[in-house]
């Protein structure tokens, strides 16, 4: 599981987009990110990352009885 830097988007949002504090705990944290833009570094999946998705996360092929 992937763990929220809370306090560094906290730092982020009222250092970096001029955010008060109040109006940074309103947002979800994708609509945070999505603010942030494509420095934050996150871009589109690509093919690799999706088949180290996939083999990580496989699909359950057993049946039950």
């Amino acid at each position: 599981m992937t763990r929220l830097d809370w306090a560094g988007m906290l730092r982020n949002a009222v250092q970096g987009a001029g955010l008060r504090p109040d109006e940074f705990w309103a947002l979800t944290p994708a609509e945070f990110l999505l603010m942030l833009g494509p420095q934050h570094g996150v871009g589109p999946m690509t093919r690799d990352g999706l088949e180290a998705l996939a083999a990580r996360f496989p699909d359950r092929t057993e049946t039950r009885i």
